[in-house]
């Protein structure tokens, strides 16, 4: 078994895996039910050529996700790691640029449903401490649903210089804060721009925080004390990608 694969799980998950040029596949673990499905989806191109295909019952696929309690939906396949993007290369002649920032977040839920929400509404990419990023996370892999295969995942070893070099080169840090001073949606949200989300828990860490050029806030009615991250994320993007589209 190559070193640097992984098993991912799920239909949604798999299925992209395999349409991502980019994206190595190995072996693909599938019942004959889902061999139909994934015809049925792809019907122009066939997804399989050129992958190892096993045939195998739902019980024999529950081995590779019962550890986690999720669903394989009889979608099993062992993937490479896609090579890195480079921040600081990404950046270089774009112009408009959204990216969200990550501080302190680790759950790989919260983390892949976020990336499904970023690559919904065409968030440029995401930036993630290095260590914080369960890259071979079939928790997250499962709840991104085929997502993590359409966003630019840039792993970082600090947060804070990143933050620092970001705004040197003209980016705007918004960080969003319970206590921020202004909503979110009175932000005319032009130019390059980081959303700078902390951990559920905590919140941003105070350092970081300190890099943020904007503490804003997304109004939710008193009754409630907060909203999950992801949940949160998905606001913010969908009224992002409205003022462009209207723009």
């Amino acid at each position: 078994m190559n070193k640097s694969s992984f098993f991912i799980i799920g239909q949604h998950a798999v299925i992209e895996a395999l349409r991502n040029p980019k994206r190595k596949v190995l072996r693909v673990f599938l019942t004959e039910e889902s061999k139909k499905n994934i015809h049925k989806k792809s019907p122009d191109k066939n997804l399989l050529n050129d992958v190892k295909v096993y045939f195998k019952t739902k019980k024999e696929l529950d081995k590779y996700s019962t550890r986690e309690n999720l669903q394989h939906q009889g979608y099993v396949a062992e993937v490479e790691h896609i090579q890195k993007p480079i921040l600081k290369e990404y950046i270089k002649e774009k112009n408009n640029v959204t990216l969200i920032c990550l501080d302190g977040v680790t759950d790989p839920r919260n983390i892949g449903s976020l990336i499904r929400s970023a690559a919904s509404f065409d968030i440029d990419g995401v930036i993630i401490k290095e260590r914080n990023f369960p890259s071979e996370s079939k928790l997250m892999y499962k709840a991104a649903s085929g997502a993590i295969e359409y966003i630019n995942i840039f792993e970082v070893s600090n947060i804070n210089s990143t933050l620092k070099n970001l705004k040197e080169k003209n980016f705007w840090v918004y960080g969003f804060d319970g206590d921020g001073k202004e909503d979110f949606t009175d932000i005319e949200w032009k130019g390059n721009n980081i959303l700078l989300f902390g951990s559920e828990g905590s919140g941003m860490h105070k350092h970081t925080s300190k890099y943020a050029d904007f503490l804003v806030k997304i109004e939710i009615n008193e009754k409630i004390e907060s909203l999950n991250i992801s949940n949160s994320a998905s606001i913010v993007f969908h009224h992002l990608s409205y003022l462009k589209k209207k723009s």
